[in-house]
């Protein structure tokens, strides 16, 4: 079972650099894209509904984060299973 989140964080705009920094640090935590108005996109992957919790909560409070919204959150029950998809 994973957890599989999405969340943009919106930092000051004088702190990106030193925020993409900081959620690189964290276990479970993958900056996918910044925009170049300083958005960043972030993905969690997480073991259940807690960890993705406190990880997104950590976020939230992280110094420079001014916002940070989820905006998908899936749960896999086989992770490591591949879909096929036929055209």
């Amino acid at each position: 079972l994973m957890n599989i989140s999405s969340v943009i964080v919106i930092p000051r705009p004088e702190q990106v650099d030193q925020v993409v920094a900081l959620l690189g640090t964290h276990d479970g935590v993958e900056v996918a894209a910044v925009s170049p108005e300083g958005k960043v996109i972030v993905t969690i992957e997480s073991a259940d509904d807690r960890e993705t919790i406190q990880i997104y909560e950590a976020i939230s409070l992280m110094a420079g984060v001014m916002s940070a919204s989820m905006v998908y959150h899936q749960r896999e029950d086989q992770p490591e299973a591949e879909v096929l998809v036929e055209a």
